[in-house]
């Protein structure tokens, strides 16, 4: 598999099952994920699963987008993945990697571009204002799992 064009690590005092409830819950992921307004399952589905679909509403400086999301890993505790497709051609794979640890589990957040980072930069410049989305991504990454820590550690406190 290529190399992430964006990638983090946080340690999280939470079980990685709690951890993979939540980066697997796409319609509560504007509630800690960087620039995500919403997700919503489609086609019937209704939780991850490989082949599941999910369409997703970001938003960056008020300018919007949306996109269709394909799952391409979904195993419980250990790993949730998906292509995101924008107007139909795969532009990324995003994926959360959990890995049990002593005091909870370490997630590690990624990302990598499908289309090439010429097309993608000047894209992102013109329609997003984003200078370089790789740089961008990076910070969103740091942002999310700082907000996904504090989000499943909350919730493992109250469920105890």
């Amino acid at each position: 598999m290529a190399e992430p064009t964006a990638q983090g690590s946080i340690d999280i005092a939470a079980s990685p099952e709690l951890v993979y409830e939540l980066v697997s819950d796409v319609e509560n992921l504007p509630e800690w994920a960087a620039e995500i307004e919403r997700c919503a399952w489609t086609g019937g589905t209704t939780g991850p699963a490989v082949g599941a679909k999910f369409k997703g509403r970001n938003e960056h400086k008020k300018r919007k987008w949306g996109s269709l999301c394909v799952v391409t890993a979904a195993d419980p505790g250990r790993e949730f993945a998906f292509q995101v497709r924008i107007g139909g051609v795969p532009s990324a794979l995003w994926r959360y990697q959990i890995e049990p640890t002593d005091t909870g589990c370490r997630v590690t957040e990624s990302t990598r571009r499908l289309i090439p980072r010429p097309v993608t930069m000047t894209v992102n410049r013109l329609f997003l204002g984003i200078k370089d989305r790789d740089r961008h991504n990076q910070a969103n990454i740091e942002r999310t799992l700082t907000k996904l820590k504090e989000h499943a550690e909350s919730l493992a406190a109250k469920r105890g």
